[in-house]
């Protein structure tokens, strides 16, 4: 098996585990990385060696914008204090003790090396917590605090790394350099992403085409992703103020297909790069095999112990920082936001787990220091940091559904149907109002105005049935069956004139291009 063969069997497997996943109650991307597990155990299939500087410009920035476009600036804004605890607070204490911890137990290893293994383990991938809690229907105040930590902790961790690395190559070290450059990582990546934020969404009105627009939202991250590290500038970051500048203002309410096409097309983009980065987390692990060589109970024990560390500094952590923040919020009456009971924080406790980001950290460490000697216990951090992104990523990600389920922590259903009732009145006002203007302009035949103004009021009903009373439901549902008989005899109908339009596709003379467009019309008729 070459390379481009084992690609396509990860492509293939990231299709199927979705589907398998959602059978046997597993979340997809830790199916991926057993996958990978299997396939690097098997002797035809060859070692994966991909660039490390390659991985996080490659798969995070899709991931990022993908895992975005789920959320909102304003549920980062309600979550802050949490995210922040989680995001930079829990990086930097995590960090620090796997330090400490390392520094001791691992004989030689030097401070700064210790500092970025501590920075390379401490982020939660923003990736597997996101599909993992989307899966599982945890409710929507901890899905926003794991997505929000999930997508700022890389910013931190990754920052954190590059200082501990450039200390431990050069043997120097300034703590207030350390800190001016995490600022003006900051900084930078804010000016990138606003900017390039801005100008895509310029430069979308102009494409107009929906191809074109789709097109260009796969090519902004990757250039917010780039041009923030070409400038020093944190890319992640970068990646995530585009992402949601564009989520916020590059929304066209009548530009239907645009948003349907997209929805599918960052759907398959996801499910994709998704599999393929955890089908690789598998696949690098012969890279850590290869480094445990002859020291297997040495190193299965460090790596054990700072498994260990993270998994419980996580815990003491959340502890305090969730009675804390539940104080904070409920001074500002933000309650509904935040871990509401004991459950939900231990779920979030264990969701915390590792991935893409480690495990390009963990190969990203140089080879060689400043002064041409090797760097200092590589093959130690390289296999320790496999060993917490594999305890954290399978063991938790496996465990993770059942114990959602021992606990019973759910999404509020009925909260939802509220809310949803509440977007379907706002809804039906909004086209009554537009239809009395209508009115106000227009002369308008009694039957005519009278049709519209049910038409309007359905619009509301068939988005939540409970609007209506009981005998306007009765009708409704009786024009609702009415309407799918139609809609069935339309659809054959349709049906039948798409396949003779298509069997003309290969007759002699034909011309492809306008047999297309005329299919092309026909689909869009069969989505109305």
């Amino acid at each position: 098996m070459d390379q481009l063969a084992l690609l396509f069997v990860l492509l293939l497997g990231a299709v199927i585990s979705v589907p398998v996943g959602d059978r046997f109650g597993l979340p997809a991307p830790v199916l991926m990385t057993l996958l990978g597990i299997v396939l690097a155990l098997l002797e035809f299939v060859p070692n994966v060696e991909i660039p490390p500087d390659l991985i996080l410009p490659l798969l995070l920035p899709p991931l990022l914008y993908a895992a975005v476009r789920r959320t909102s600036w304003r549920q980062f804004a309600a979550n802050l204090r949490p995210i922040l605890l989680l995001a930079v607070a829990l990086v930097f204490v995590t960090t620090l003790c796997v330090a400490a911890v390392a520094h001791a137990i691992v004989p030689g290893l030097p401070l700064a090396a210790a500092v970025a293994l501590g920075a390379l383990v401490a982020p939660p991938d923003p990736v597997a917590a996101t599909a993992v809690a989307g899966q599982l229907g945890l409710p929507r105040r901890l899905v926003s605090i794991l997505e929000g930590e999930g997508l700022f902790n890389d910013v931190t961790a990754i920052v954190l790394y590059h200082v501990a690395i450039a200390a431990a190559v050069s043997g120097t070290f300034s703590p207030w350099e350390a800190g001016l450059d995490l600022v003006l990582s900051a900084v930078v990546a804010l000016a990138v992403g606003l900017a390039l934020g801005w100008g895509a969404n310029k430069l979308m009105d102009l494409l107009g085409d929906a191809t074109l627009q789709i097109s260009l939202t796969l090519l902004v991250p990757y250039a917010s992703y780039v041009l923030a590290e070409e400038l020093h500038g944190s890319g992640v970051l970068a990646v995530l103020v585009t992402a949601l500048f564009l989520a916020e203002y590059a929304t066209d309410a009548d530009d239907v297909m645009t948003r349907l096409a997209g929805h599918t097309f960052w759907d398959i983009v996801d499910t994709l790069v998704t599999g393929v980065a955890f089908g690789l987390i598998g696949l690098e692990l012969h890279i850590a095999v290869r480094t445990a060589s002859g020291r297997w109970s040495e190193m299965l024990g460090w790596a054990a112990t700072v498994v260990g560390v993270v998994v419980a500094v996580r815990l003491l952590w959340l502890l305090p920082a969730t009675w804390l923040t539940k104080r904070m919020h409920a001074r500002r009456d933000y309650d509904e936001e935040i871990p509401t009971s004991w459950r939900e924080t231990v779920v979030m406790w264990w969701s915390g787990m590792r991935g893409v980001a480690s495990v390009a950290l963990a190969l990203a460490v140089p080879l060689e220091t400043d002064s041409g000697a090797p760097f200092p216990d590589r093959d130690e951090i390289v296999f320790i940091a496999f060993g917490v992104i594999m305890a954290t990523l399978v063991l938790q990600g496996l465990t993770l559904p059942w114990l959602v389920r021992r606990l019973g922590v759910r999404a509020d259903s009925e909260q939802e149907k509220e809310f949803e009732k509440q977007l379907a009145v706002r809804a039906a006002k909004a086209a009554k109002r537009r239809l009395r203007e209508i009115e106000s302009v227009e002369d308008l035949p009694e039957d005519l105005a009278e049709q519209m103004l049910r038409r309007a009021f359905e619009i509301g009903v068939r988005i939540s049935p409970d609007l209506g009373e009981e005998e306007r439901r009765e009708a409704h549902e009786h024009r609702v069956r009415r309407l799918k008989r139609v809609r069935r005899i339309q659809g054959e109908l349709l049906s039948a004139a798409r396949h003779e339009v298509l069997a003309a596709r290969s007759e002699p003379g034909a011309n492809p291009e306008v047999v297309d467009r005329v299919l092309r019309h026909l689909d869009v008729r069969s989505l109305r």
